[in-house]
C-alpha cells in the first residue's frame, strides 16, 4: 500500500469504478448535492491523501481521505473501493487502517465516514473498527450511515 498523487491514473480509475458500482446502488453519486470527494480534496495541498493496495504489482484497492474543518482537527474517508476480483482477501481492512494511519500521521485527531443502506458489510467493517454512529455531519443524501472515530 502506498500513497499516490490523488490525480495519480491508477487512484482516478479506482475513484471512477467505485463511483461507477455505487451509483448502480443508488444512482449517480457524484451530483452537486453529494460531498465533494474529487482529486483536490484529497492533495496534499488541502490537507487530504489518497492511498492504493497493490497486489502482484495492480493497483486493487484505494480510498482517500479530506480535511473536514479549518482547524484540521477531523479528516472524512472517501471512495473506499476493492475492484471485485480481489475482494474477500482483507484489503479493505487494511485500506481502513492505512487512512486511520495516514490521517493520524497528517494530525488528524478524528476520523469520519458514512455508507448508505446498500452497503451493509461496510458498516460492518466500519463498527467493527471502531466507528461510532454519529449525526448526519455531512448532508449526503445517499448515505444511512454516518460513523466516527477518535484517532
Amino acid at each position: 500500500m502506498r500513497t499516490v498523487p490523488s490525480d495519480d491514473p491508477q487512484a482516478t480509475a479506482l475513484v471512477a469504478a467505485m463511483v461507477d458500482e455505487v451509483s448502480e446502488l443508488y444512482g449517480r453519486i457524484d451530483v452537486p448535492e453529494a460531498p465533494s470527494a474529487t482529486p483536490e480534496d484529497f492533495s496534499a495541498a488541502r490537507g487530504g491523501a489518497f492511498l492504493v493496495v497493490f497486489e502482484d504489482g495492480a493497483a486493487v484497492a484505494g480510498g482517500g481521505l479530506k480535511r473536514l474543518d479549518d482547524d484540521a482537527s477531523a479528516c472524512e474517508i472517501k471512495r473506499m473501493f476493492v475492484v471485485p476480483a480481489a475482494r474477500g482477501r482483507g484489503h479493505a481492512s487494511r485500506l481502513l487502517q492505512g487512512l486511520e494511519d495516514e490521517a493520524r500521521r497528517l494530525g488528524y485527531r478524528v476520523a469520519r465516514l458514512d455508507t448508505g443502506e446498500h452497503q451493509p458489510q461496510a458498516q460492518a467493517m466500519y463498527e467493527r473498527a471502531g466507528y461510532a454512529r454519529i449525526g448526519n455531519f455531512n448532508a449526503n443524501p445517499f448515505a444511512s450511515f454516518w460513523g466516527e472515530k477518535a484517532l
